[in-house]
């Protein structure tokens, strides 16, 4: 178990000589041995010695039945009740986006908004998530620090952790009872109390084998969480469990190449967890025992990059960042290759896909009941798209790239742009119900909660893209309560 985090400094300064001489011991042996090398030390170091602790030496499987997925029925989905103890990214293990039972106001203001996020690394900011009763709302941001707001805006308490040593914050807070956890873009994961922020537990980089990122939102099942981290030299990722009561890691695979950003997606219905990463690849596991089922390589340019991956799987330009829903036995995957895919969870092939003609990394978001997928891209539109062929039912423009997340309610889509504007769409049509600005791109997901709308943005930025000149802050990137403007 993990001791508290004030009282650790000596046991994590002893782990961390052990993980940094075996990875140098190894790194005569080839940048692939390396890498399992030094994540099988470091998953040793997690798993049997942590804080001086006995953990699991051996996983045994979740339970992975109704109760822990949430989502249950035959076409594979039952709204996450209002007064449920879980809450996590995109709603739910399935990453749909949706929110049936909340109606978008036909009129908005806002009725508050704080500064957040300072940093200029443009990832999609992380979400704001109200906690199940709808009584405290979780903010995160790229310095580092997390607030917690009432829905009136008023401040609970301010917790700042070490993650303001890097970029912060980027993933969203998954809450389980009284607990939220987190990963920071320090390569480390936070667990603390929703009520005082005090830490219950707190991990280190080295126990997630030098993790330099954690820019996933964990999924949670059964007591366990999962997530990706982000590692270089070589540009890779690892997909973790992790005991939730004690931060011990309990299983891990590092076959994923290129950094990944996205949040892991869980159908226990079909018994399978889907990601994607960097290189361009999808990856599937079966769900729970973790055997690894299959893998996808989207399209991209410049063929393989033969100084990260020595067996040509790497394709440049095909790039998947954003979270991959999983729904009706399929995957639906956006890639910078410019095109939008279902893949078929039994195997991977591809059922179809269509060609946007630019990036795609933005989060979809799925109408389970209409059999509809939402999703956005670095062209300005917003698409509404027939899961079951591909047909494209609607087109908006939104006046500036897509990279956060879509959000579906009952009768709008919420979608956040590049030119400052959140928007409000007729689920429908895809009309423009109303647009707010704001001050930076707006690429969190946008929360709808009793009447109230919560949402992020990135900061201000002159001189970001110039060479040789200072990039310098403008404005702080706030966060956002919309209200009825009545």
């Amino acid at each position: 178990m993990h001791e508290p985090v004030a009282d650790r400094h000596d046991s994590d300064s002893a782990r961390g000589s052990r993980s940094a001489g075996s990875e140098a011991g190894d790194r005569t042996a080839g940048a692939r041995v390396s890498r399992r090398a030094l994540l099988r030390t470091a998953g040793a170091a997690g798993t049997v010695g942590l804080a001086g602790c006995t953990g699991r030496q051996y996983r045994s499987p979740p339970d992975c039945g109704p109760d822990a997925a949430s989502e249950t029925t035959a076409d594979g989905y039952v709204p996450i009740p209002a007064d449920d103890d879980i809450s996590m990214f995109r709603r739910g293990l399935r990453r749909y986006g949706y929110y049936p039972d909340e109606t978008v106001p036909s009129s908005v203001r806002v009725d508050w908004s704080f500064p957040i996020n300072r940093i200029g690394h443009t990832a999609a900011k992380s979400t704001p998530r109200p906690t199940p009763d709808g009584e405290t709302i979780l903010v995160a941001s790229d310095t580092g620090v997390i607030h917690a707001v009432s829905p009136t805006g008023d401040h609970r308490w301010r917790l700042e952790t070490g993650a303001g040593r890097s970029l912060g914050f980027h993933g969203t807070p998954t809450i389980v009872d009284d607990t939220a956890y987190i990963g920071g873009y320090d390569g480390e994961l936070y667990a603390f109390e929703i009520a005082t922020g005090e830490l219950v537990w707190h991990t280190r980089r080295l126990e997630f084998g030098g993790a330099i990122a954690i820019g996933s939102s964990p999924a949670y099942v059964d007591g366990r969480l999962y997530f990706l981290t982000e590692h270089k030299n070589p540009a890779s990722g690892v997909l973790w469990e992790v005991d939730a009561a004690t931060g011990n890691p309990t299983w891990s695979d590092d076959r994923l190449w290129g950094m990944p950003h996205p949040s892991p997606a869980i159908d226990c219905e079909a018994g399978r967890l889907v990601t994607g990463s960097n290189d361009g690849v999808v990856y599937c596991w079966e769900f729970p025992s973790l055997e690894f089922a299959w893998s996808f390589q989207a399209g991209g340019e410049g063929g393989p990059d033969g100084d990260v991956m020595a067996d040509g799987e790497f394709r440049l330009g095909a790039q998947i960042k954003g979270t991959i829903p999983v729904y009706d036995g399929a995957a639906f995957v956006g890639s910078w290759d410019g095109r939008f895919y279902r893949l078929d969870l039994a195997d991977g092939s591809e059922e179809w896909s269509i060609d946007t003609g630019n990036v795609v990394m933005s989060n979809p978001a799925i109408d389970p009941d209409a059999g509809i997928v939402y999703v956005g891209g670095d062209d300005h539109y917003v698409r509404a798209l027939e899961t079951a062929t591909g047909e494209v039912l609607w087109e908006t423009n939104v006046g500036g790239h897509v990279i956060g997340s879509i959000t579906a309610t009952a009768e709008t889509i919420l979608v956040g742009s590049y030119d400052t504007h959140l928007y409000a769409l007729d689920r429908a049509t895809g009309e423009r119900r109303w647009r707010v600005e704001n001050r930076g791109h707006v690429t969190s997901g946008a929360i709808p909660r009793d009447g109230r709308i919560y949402y992020a943005e990135r900061g201000v930025f002159s001189n970001y893209y110039a060479e040789e000149r200072e990039t310098v802050l403008e404005q702080p990137g706030q966060a956002y309560c919309l209200v009825p403007d009545e």
